[in-house]
């Protein structure tokens, strides 16, 4: 069973920064978009960036626009979600998860849940001073 394990998540002040990673149990990601998801108590999972299986398109809830960065690394099958401008309400369980493109290096991002194959476990992240 392919898996994803999720590591950088923690206990930030507002206004603070963390990298999330998402690294595969040793499978490619060549073939896969990756997309970030969260979801808060009592709150529905979030979508909150996107990255087409090239690394060439990503895509942003506007929630996090402008402070978050999802970037990856296909020669190390890890996907990163810089996070900066910390506020309280990114206070949430994070998920990276992986949707099969048609062909590696392409640019479509998929956006909804539904379109995700594979899930990891999920790292907490706290933003609290």
């Amino acid at each position: 069973q392919a898996q994803l394990v999720e590591s950088g998540g923690g206990l930030v002040q507002p206004g603070g920064s963390l990298r999330l990673s998402c690294a595969t149990s040793g499978w490619s990601l060549d073939y896969y978009a990756i997309g970030w998801f969260r979801q808060a108590p009592g709150k529905e999972r979030e979508g909150i960036s996107y990255i087409s299986s090239s690394g060439g398109n990503a895509d942003y809830a506007d929630s996090v626009k402008g402070r978050f960065t999802i970037s990856r690394d296909n020669a190390k099958n890890t996907v990163y979600l810089q996070m900066n401008s910390l506020k309280p309400e990114d206070t949430a369980v994070y998920y990276c998860a992986a949707a099969q493109s048609r062909y590696p290096g392409s640019n479509y991002i998929f956006t909804q849940v539904w379109e995700y194959k594979f899930w990891g476990q999920g790292t907490q992240v706290t933003v609290s001073s």
